[in-house]
């Protein structure tokens, strides 16, 4: 492995499949090979199965037995009916980007494969995702929790199949033992790894996929540059509301508003994720036709003409502050989330 650009000593978030443990140890001998403190390694015991336990003791061995450090993070309470990916998702990097805070390591890194990224691509493509959606995975980003965005997610196997990671697992005589809901018919993510072979019998290969979101990725950097131009001269935060220039908003194309009216909102909001896109289009149309009127609320914001002592970009300013009723929350400076 190369330099590592992210903060270091970092953590590493093993399932104890084969992909996870490839990391692990790949990090383990970089460490070593850098003179570098070793990897702490973090696994999450979810709970959803009886047997969750003993997978994560399996891996504490594993780690141990490579003289890694290693901590066990449960997933206490109940746990969800529906949803459960994503709920399950969300508590991994609720508990190991909690770890990290608590603990201050800079970098969470993950194992997410060529394939991983192919099927997130698809997955997303599924839910009727736009450019940032499509863009999929990054290889350096932070972490999606609006409380952990100063941890860095670090996935440095997307360039890498798992046939190569487990490959590689053998020739070290590492074993692995793969999670059974891999292959549970009743998640998304797995009934799509098992229609592989058709999706490649009509040229849909993992790779050529990856190299899509790759595509689609440069381009959401552009746009995300324009927006943050726009961001810097059309936007001003202050504390308890944002100032919002709909007169340069209006200058704007189409997408490159959009996303600027949606990361506002967001940031104000603390939400991780966009408002609903045609909930998103209403307000903007509303905005550019001059018929907001005395206001509207979105995404737990409140949209409104600015009061006169606040027009710093004129009388058409607006301000968007958190919906009364909500939790109050000082707005932060825009920063990119996975769509």
């Amino acid at each position: 492995m190369t330099a590592l650009s992210p903060p270091w000593p970092g953590a590493v978030g093993v399932s104890g499949g084969g992909d996870s443990v490839a990391l692990m140890k790949l990090l383990t001998d970089w460490a070593s090979n850098q003179g570098a403190a070793p990897p702490v390694v973090l696994t999450v015991d979810h709970g959803l199965r009886p047997d969750s336990h003993k997978q994560a003791e399996q891996v504490r061995k594993l780690a141990r037995g490579m003289g890694l450090p290693v901590h066990v993070l449960p997933w206490a309470g109940a746990k969800p009916s529906a949803d459960i990916e994503a709920e399950a998702r969300k508590a991994r990097y609720r508990l190991m980007g909690g770890w990290c805070q608590a603990n201050r390591i800079g970098a969470l890194y993950l194992a997410h494969t060529l394939e991983d990224q192919a099927e997130t691509f698809l997955l997303r493509l599924a839910r009727g995702s736009g450019v940032d959606g499509l863009a999929a995975m990054q290889t350096i980003s932070a972490l999606p929790n609006p409380e952990f965005t100063e941890i860095g997610l670090v996935r440095p196997l997307l360039e890498f199949q798992r046939a190569e990671l487990r490959q590689f697992l053998k020739a070290q005589g590492i074993g692995w033992a793969e999670d059974a809901m891999n292959s549970d018919p009743q998640f998304a993510r797995s009934r799509l790894r098992a229609a592989w072979p058709q999706l490649e019998s009509l040229g849909l290969l993992p790779a050529r996929i990856a190299d899509a979101a790759r595509h689609l990725a440069r381009a959401r950097a552009v746009l995300d540059d324009l927006t943050a131009t726009f961001l810097q001269r059309g936007v001003r935060y202050q504390p308890g509301t944002v100032l919002l220039d709909p007169v340069r908003l209006k200058l704007l194309p189409r997408e490159i508003g959009l996303r600027a009216l949606a990361r506002v909102l967001s940031d104000v909001s603390g939400s991780e994720y966009r408002p609903r896109f045609e909930s998103l289009e209403r307000l903007f149309d509303c905005i550019l036709g001059g018929r907001l009127g005395r206001g509207a609320t979105l995404h737990g914001c409140s949209i409104a003409p600015a009061p006169v002592r606040d027009q710093i970009f004129g009388s058409a300013t607006l301000t968007i502050s958190r919906e009364k009723g909500r939790r109050e929350r000082e707005p932060q400076a825009s920063r990119s989330r996975k769509r």
